[in-house]
């Protein structure tokens, strides 16, 4: 067979031949973890399902978390597995599947709720597919680049993963408009380009470690985590009388068994002679504090997109005339300066992290991070957008200085023979933290609303003719119906008073509490309630990430000098020094 001329290609050539590739398929990946936030509305709609409707809450909650959840339970799996049998192999097979998981996608042949749950299935299967890209596309831009240009790569991926997000955020308001089943198969055409692109040019340069998998680790790790997402996931779901369901015996249930399970993964990682989570990289003082910030940050951010989401769709673009069918693709037209920050500050962060290093670029991003949050704080709910525009092009920007150089900065920290699995902790740390961040913004959320919002609804609805044994009864519903409804741009009063003689009020009167403005009108004091804690929240998380950031010490690059993660974990490395294929470490130097 000849030999493929752009798999052999000289290593100057390949590493932007790699760049591409990993590019192309951490894109990908990303985009359809945001694509289908915005077309939710139209997906409902398309299967004829009611999303107002309390039972289906859940499989709302899942298409929108249950991809991340896969994502971050799998990632470092895959990456140390891609350690061993080699990354290019594991990432070309996470195009194939996540393409074949597309196509399915988009012929959900049923309705209701089974339709439901083929999406809910088909989009834990991408979420596999997209996983083995994550896992690997790190590792192979390390292989790939000198030590000198990985934060310039690194810069371009960061771009392409968090940069992904908000233009999925578009195009799914673009596509949705047209056909919900486009959404999924706008996918398709790049997977196939990205499944024989990779085939044909990529190549396996890393070092390869021949072990065996643990099993036992990986196991835990997957229910331990899948437990503790699922108490998440139905832990923002109201229970019995109560508006959430922590205190639910599934959610109380899945956390012991969250754990339970992770506790023993612990115990196990430290004993097994081939570990898929390789604890001793926490003592590599780069790698601890860079991880720790990138896990802080991304709860903090996670959750930001999700708010500002619904601040436009369900208050802001109603209040200044937009209809609620209108809201998905204005939405994301209106947050691109976030997009546009960060596709100009993660490069350029990454190519002056070449040089300068990441402690300064990436502690100083996150202060910048926490201060947009704090104007956000400031502005009103009904804000004037310039304003609005330039404090979310600020956290952009904070976002895309801190990413780009922390994520080189870890990467090349480690060993060359444990990058898979740094770049799969690296992932989960990402998406666990975006689903950790959903759970902890939307509980936040879901608490102001519960307190600020039963007056305000009664207020406006007896005033507007409503009887009040009646307003009492749709005021004092669970909290998180009319959260998901400004979410999904749905004015719920409609479902809710169901009509204008079931509600005893005139046509006038009804006009006016279904109309644009009524319910984003209700609903602003008690969301901007509700939003005060979140983004107080946000700030203490930045600023918390800022400080692991600054920590981190002076450029380090491995096989040179780095300070130890301080005397506790010097002692560890004493007593767990000398395990086979495990760097030495003498006096915190890792040699």
């Amino acid at each position: 067979m000849p030999r493929l001329g752009v798999k052999h290609a000289h290593p100057e050539r390949y590493k932007w031949i790699a760049l591409t590739n990993t590019t192309l398929g951490v894109f990908m990946a990303v985009v359809n973890s945001s694509i289908i936030l915005i077309s939710l509305p139209a997906i409902f709609r398309g299967i004829h399902l009611n999303p107002l409707t309390p039972s289906n809450v859940g499989y709302l909650l899942w298409l929108m978390m249950g991809y991340l959840l896969v994502t971050a339970v799998l990632v470092i799996s895959l990456g140390r597995l891609g350690d061993i049998v080699g990354r290019v192999r594991i990432f070309n097979l996470g195009f194939l599947v996540f393409s074949v998981a597309s196509v399915l996608l988009a012929l959900d042949p049923f309705h209701g709720g089974t339709g439901a749950i083929w999406l809910v299935a088909w989009r834990i299967v991408q979420g596999i597919g997209g996983s083995m890209l994550f896992a690997n596309s790190a590792a192979i831009l390390v292989d790939a680049f000198p030590t000198e240009q990985r934060g310039m790569a690194m810069g371009v991926n960061q771009v392409a993963a968090i940069g992904g997000s908000f233009v999925g955020l578009i195009a799914g308001g673009l596509l949705s408009a047209i056909d919900w089943r486009l959404v999924f198969w706008v996918s398709v055409p790049f997977g196939i380009l990205g499944t024989i692109w990779s085939y044909v040019s990529l190549r396996d340069n890393g070092v390869r470690t021949p072990s065996r998998i643990d099993w036992w680790g990986n196991a835990t790790f997957a229910v331990g985590l899948t437990a503790l997402l699922v108490a998440i996931v139905y832990g923002i779901e109201p229970y019995g009388s109560h508006s959430m369901g922590w205190t639910s015996p599934l959610v109380l249930s899945s956390l012991a068994i969250a754990a339970v399970t992770l506790t023993a993964f612990f115990w196990i990682e430290l004993r097994v002679e081939a570990p898929m989570f390789n604890l001793r990289l926490f003592r590599i003082r780069a790698f601890f504090m860079g991880s720790f910030a990138g896990l802080i940050s991304a709860v903090a951010r996670g959750g930001l997109q999700f708010m500002l989401i619904i601040w436009l769709q369900g208050i802001w673009l109603p209040l200044h005339g937009y209809s609620f069918a209108a809201t998905p693709l204005w939405a994301g037209i209106f947050l691109l300066p976030l997009t546009i920050g960060f596709l100009v500050a993660g490069p350029v962060s990454g190519w002056l992290s070449d040089r300068h290093g990441a402690r300064t670029l990436s502690t100083t991003g996150l202060v910048i991070f926490a201060l947009s949050f704090v104007g956000l704080l400031a502005v009103p709910t009904d804000f004037g957008y310039p304003v609005f525009a330039l404090l979310i092009a600020l956290n952009g920007v904070g976002g895309g200085m801190f990413s780009a150089p922390n994520q080189a900065a870890v990467m090349n920290s480690v060993p060359a023979d444990q990058r898979g699995g740094a770049a799969g902790i690296q992932a989960a740390f990402m998406n666990t933290g975006m689903v950790l961040s959903m759970g902890i913004f939307f509980s936040l959320m879901i608490v102001g609303l519960t307190n600020a919002l039963p007056p305000a609804m009664l207020r406006g609805l007896t005033s507007h003719g409503v009887p009040a044994p009646q307003a009492t009864v749709v005021a004092h519903l669970p909290a998180v119906g009319s959260l998901f409804s400004s979410f999904l741009g749905y004015n719920p009063l409609k479902t809710l008073l169901v009509s204008p003689a079931v509600a005893h009020v005139s046509a006038a009167q009804w006009a006016v509490l279904t109309g644009k403005r009524f319910f984003p009108g209700l609903i602003q004091d008690p969301f901007h309630h509700g939003l005060v804690i979140v983004f107080v929240t946000a700030v203490a998380l930045s600023l918390v990430g800022a400080v692991f950031s600054a920590l981190r010490g002076k450029r380090y690059v491995h096989g040179g000098p780095a300070p130890s993660t301080g005397a506790v974990v010097a002692e560890m490395a004493e007593v767990t020094s000398g395990v086979p294929g495990e760097p030495a470490l003498e006096g915190g130097v890792v040699r």
